[in-house]
């Protein structure tokens, strides 16, 4: 029973890391293109400070994956 609540927990940690990454880089994106229409004299600096953001963004999965193999394996 101990074993398979690890399973789950670890599952259930990366699946909602991944999922609110996703949903932060659509965001983030999104508003990103919607800027440079309004603007696309600055297209350059949004796209570059964009790249960060998602980077940004991308380091929570990262993490959650890094927590969900320590659940896994302690």
């Amino acid at each position: 029973m101990q074993q398979g609540l690890k399973f789950l927990a670890a599952a259930v940690a990366a699946g909602l890391a991944a999922l609110s990454a996703a949903i932060g880089n659509g965001q983030v994106i999104s508003k990103t293109i919607e800027s440079m229409a309004r603007q696309p004299e600055l297209s350059g600096q949004l796209r570059s400070t964009m790249f960060i953001g998602v980077g940004l963004i991308e380091a929570v999965p990262i993490l959650s994956i890094v927590i969900s193999f320590l659940i896994l394996f302690s």
